[in-house]
């Protein structure tokens, strides 16, 4: 992997508010380098299929993981999911769906599509920003996925 393309966090949130405040808990984590963020579900897929503004990409410099909210405009986050895991090129990336939404239905779906963990945006602000500041620590720092292509 190029250092210089790696990005080791995609972080797909359109909500101003948790946007800032993931990032904050990312960067007090020290974890903030390599983040890049999409505010909806088209431009997560262009930046891992390395389409459009992204197609200088390599495909095989994807992040190490997705953190995806589920209810985002143009694609939505099970859209998304479905997507990345349906592809032999990037169905090893985890994703960690961090949504506001309780259904049980999209917990379902969610897993059926292969999602890595599911987990519901705290409403508290500290809550919020400890569950990401773990996330970010956990996903990049412990896991260790299989490199890419294999």
């Amino acid at each position: 992997m190029n250092a210089t393309n790696a990005v080791e966090l995609l972080l797909v949130e359109d909500s101003p508010q948790d946007l800032e405040l993931a990032l904050r808990a990312l960067r007090q984590a020290k974890i903030s380098n390599s983040i890049h963020v999409a505010r909806d579900g088209a431009e997560a897929l262009e930046f891992v299929f390395c389409e459009g503004a992204h197609a200088t990409r390599k495909i095989t410099d994807g992040p190490k993981v997705i953190l995806l909210d589920l209810k985002l405009p143009k694609v939505d986050g099970l859209e998304v999911l479905k997507r990345i895991k349906g592809d032999a090129r990037t169905k090893m990336i985890p994703i960690v769906v961090l949504t506001s939404s309780k259904e049980q239905s999209d917990v379902v779906e969610s897993y059926q599509l292969g999602v890595n963990s599911y987990i519901v945006k705290p409403v508290n602000f500290e809550q919020f920003t400890e569950a990401v500041r773990h996330l970010g620590l956990y996903w990049l720092l412990h896991n260790q996925p299989p490199k890419a292509g294999e």
